[in-house]
């Protein structure tokens, strides 16, 4: 009987260490998305006057 608790505790934090580890790698992962995100906004061209000439010929 000891050993079948003993075990379930093993198991239990071995899952918990596996998901503890998963959530470190997702974190990693989005933040790396969101630098490279930023990156991306960073190139786009500046907006300004955008919008306010409207082709009325085409």
């Amino acid at each position: 009987m000891m050993d079948g608790v003993a075990a379930v505790s093993a198991n239990m934090s071995t899952a918990q260490l596996q998901q503890s580890a998963s959530i470190s790698v997702a974190k990693k992962a989005m933040d790396a998305t969101e630098v490279v995100a930023q990156g991306l906004l960073q190139m786009l061209p500046d907006p300004s006057g955008a919008g306010q000439i409207i082709d009325t010929y085409a």
